[in-house]
């Protein structure tokens, strides 16, 4: 493939993680006012996230299902048209029960577009021979601190204006992905898939959605139930936790090159820890908005380091091209799974925990988040290689 057509395919699928972000924290951040205006308690709030969380998985697991025979690129462009369908009818519901139906149907989207991101992005990291991973997972923090601005510039307005981001995966849907190669695809669901060493840097991505999903979630509504905050400035606090995560993430590439992944994970879920403690203990909502700052910073970037891992030991050595890539799409379409369990016990558990205190309910993965670091040899994988795989007969 041309070095210009890899440039194009590397800004389109950027441009994926960063719609997907974008779509994401716009929503996020008027959820107090989506509670507001459907009337609904921070439990009932907690079971829609449940089934939007739920869904998703379902939309990853389709996913996998779909991408031994179907291009990656197919995948999200299938993915990003159900959000642009789904986020209109969500903001512009007439009633509770289309509202449920539209945070349904986002939820299917939104897995589909989580896995064939991933599935893209690790193709092209393996083309590009070099970490490129975090730079995309930057993309989508970009595009969540964009969502995040347009949560704060429309806090007064009502939240139908929101239907409007909606037309952002609807263009991004006809970008120029990058295409599978041809070839003997099938023959990838025949080779075998190390799975110990994958579940193990799994277990590190659960610890981390967990964080970054309650962050998101629930946030704003700490800011918002904790403190007497002015309601333009709840989004604050994802906001400062995606601005600090996206300068970590933009630097990540030179950052993992530098200094190894190992000692990068193992530092950034001290700081992380260290960052959920000062908001537990905020004294102040501005205390709390320094705290998730410092929470983005330490954590950044374990999402794309696991994909990456997972990505070179699904991949292994020595793979016919078509195989190999079919291969890495449907393990990391399996992998993402690991994002919806730990996006469920961030989004659910914070809430149900802290339903009397959010206080609590962030001080449990203040704890949680300290898992990454015996972990963290994990991220660093014998790669597997291609003679383990039943060769195709003669005749």
């Amino acid at each position: 493939m041309r070095v210009m057509d890899l440039s194009r395919a590397r800004m389109a699928v950027a441009a994926g993680f960063l719609t997907q972000g974008l779509i994401l924290l716009s929503l996020t951040t008027r959820l107090p006012d989506f509670q507001d205006k459907w009337d609904l308690s921070d439990v009932t709030l907690s079971l829609i996230l449940l089934m939007m969380i739920l869904l998703a998985g379902v939309g990853s697991v389709v996913s996998e299902t779909l991408a031994k025979r179907l291009d990656s690129a197919v995948l999200l462009r299938s993915g990003l048209l159900v959000i642009a369908v789904a986020v209109p009818a969500l903001c512009l519901a007439p009633n509770t029960a289309v509202y449920i139906a539209g945070i349904a149907g986002y939820g299917v989207g939104l897995g589909v577009v989580d896995a064939s991101t991933n599935m893209q992005a690790v193709a092209l990291e393996h083309r590009y021979g070099r970490p490129i991973l975090p730079s995309f997972h930057g993309a989508w923090t970009l595009g969540g601190v964009v969502g995040a601005i347009i949560g704060l510039a429309t806090a007064e307005l009502p939240v139908e204006v929101n239907a409007l981001v909606g037309l952002i995966p609807l263009l991004v849907a006809f970008g120029a992905f990058l295409p599978r190669d041809h070839g003997p695809t099938e023959l990838a669901a025949q080779v075998a898939v190390p799975w110990r060493p994958i579940v193990l840097v799994g277990i590190a991505m659960v610890l981390f959605y967990m964080v970054d999903t309650g962050v998101q979630t629930w946030g704003p509504l700490f800011l918002d139930h904790t403190f007497t905050t002015p309601e333009r400035y709840v989004a604050l606090s994802a906001l400062a936790y995606l601005l600090a995560s996206g300068l970590v993430r933009i630097a990540g590439d030179r950052l993992v090159a530098s200094l190894g992944v190992v000692l990068i994970l193992r530092v950034g879920a001290l700081v992380g820890a260290g960052g959920l403690a000062v908001v537990v203990f905020s004294p102040t909502w501005q205390i709390a908005v320094v705290g998730f700052a410092i929470l983005g910073a330490g954590v950044a970037v374990v999402a794309p380091l696991s994909f990456s891992a997972a990505a070179r030991i699904a991949g292994g050595e020595g793979f016919d091209p078509a195989v190999r890539q079919a291969r890495v799409d449907a393990v990391i379409a399996r992998f993402n799974q690991f994002n919806y369990v730990g996006a469920l016990l961030g989004s659910v558990m914070t809430g149900l925990v802290g339903q009397d205190s959010l206080r609590i309910g962030f001080a449990v993965p203040m704890i949680l988040v300290l898992g990454i670091i015996p972990l963290a040899p994990a991220f660093v994988p014998k790669i597997v290689a291609a003679v383990s795989a039943p060769r195709p007969s003669a005749s």
